[in-house]
This record gives C-alpha cells, sequence and structure tokens, in this order.
C-alpha cells in the first residue's frame, strides 16, 4: 500500500521483507541477557538458536554469522519485548516453545500441574528459564507485519521445533512427541463425587 507523497518502487514487497527479515536472523545471536535490553515494543520476528549439542537429534540450519550455532525456532510477535519477556521467558502456559522445550528435556524431569491448562510448577518455570539463558541464543528483525511474512521464513528455514506450517518432510517426530507427552502431563481435577 502507498501513502501520499510515498513512491510506490519505495514500498518494501513481501519478498524484500522476508529478504531483510533473513538477513537479520542470521546476524549474530545474542545471549538472552544481552537481548532483552535490546529489544523494541515492535513487532516482528525473532529466531531461537543453540549449540547443536543442546539438542543433536533435531538439526536446524547453521546461523549464517555464528555457524557454531543452528537455528531451534521462529515466531512472530505484535511486541517482541513482550513476547520474548513475557511470554517466553517466564510462563510455559502461553509458549510453544517453553512447552516444547519442557517436552524434549525430559532428563530434566520438568513437573506440571493444570490450571486451566498444563504448566510448569512454579519452581521448574524458574529452571526452564535459567535453562534458556544458558543454552539458547536469540535474533530479531522488526516488521510492521510480521503474519505476512513468517509462513515463508518458516518454510525456507526450517526450524525444527516449529510444528506449524512446516512442509511434512520436514516436521520432526519428536519435537511433536515431546509436546503431546508435556500436553497430557497433567489433567483437570476428576470431578467430586457425591455419595
Amino acid at each position: 500500500m502507498t501513502t501520499s507523497g510515498t513512491r510506490p518502487d519505495a514500498v518494501p514487497t513481501d519478498r524484500a521483507r522476508v529478504e531483510e527479515a533473513l538477513r537479520l536472523l542470521s546476524g549474530t545471536p545474542a545471549g538472552l541477557g544481552v537481548a532483552v535490553k535490546r529489544l523494541s515494543r515492535g513487532s516482528g520476528v525473532y529466531a531461537w538458536w543453540a549449540a547443536p549439542s543442546v539438542f543433536p537429534d533435531l538439526p536446524g540450519p547453521p546461523n549464517g554469522s555464528d555457524p557454531s550455532l543452528r537455528l531451534l525456532y521462529l515466531g512472530r510477535a505484535t511486541s517482541l519485548r513482550g513476547r520474548i519477556l513475557r511470554n517466553h521467558l517466564r510462563r510455559s502456559g502461553s509458549s510453544t516453545l517453553r512447552r516444547t522445550l519442557a517436552g524434549l528435556l525430559v532428563s530434566e524431569s520438568y513437573r506440571t500441574t493444570w490450571t486451566d491448562r498444563v504448566v510448569l510448577v512454579a519452581e521448574d518455570e524458574t529452571r526452564l528459564t535459567a535453562w534458556m539463558h544458558a543454552h539458547l541464543r536469540l535474533t530479531w528483525a522488526e516488521d510492521k507485519e510480521p503474519a505476512t511474512i513468517e509462513a515463508e521464513l518458516v518454510q525456507r528455514l526450517h526450524p525444527p521445533l516449529n510444528v506449524h506450517g512446516v512442509d511434512p518432510e520436514h516436521l520432526q517426530a519428536a519435537v511433536v512427541a515431546a509436546k503431546h507427552s508435556y500436553n497430557t502431563s497433567s489433567h483437570p481435577p476428576e470431578p467430586a463425587q457425591t455419595p
């Protein structure tokens, strides 16, 4: 869409926006302590990265600036800062990434409980956040309409922890199983029976 005073060729196309997002997402990933200070409140897309040793059976593409890191997950947000700080680094109930990580890290014995959905117990929410700070890195790209470029980015990058929008041949069975394991780990309490 053009506005008065804007030349049609100056408006970024979806293709140009995807390419710019790829460039920024392939930049040097920041540690979470640094990233949370730099994240804007603007909308955009983000990518989580880790060393291949973190999940050796889930290979993602290498980072363009730091090939020692592999892509794990890609998402979009209407507020990058809010999505990362309030969801991904705090609450499993509202973060697909956190639920998937908890399901994959079965050796860590994360415990869940039922609220209106399956969530980690408070102590394990804190443990998972500490694990994320120790093992994951982040890149992001601001974009006014991230929903219009996210699917293309997922199709091109094949992040192993993403399930929605991934070509079936790139869907990771271990990720689907981990999500199922997490989602069935707690249930609503049985209604009290009256005699």
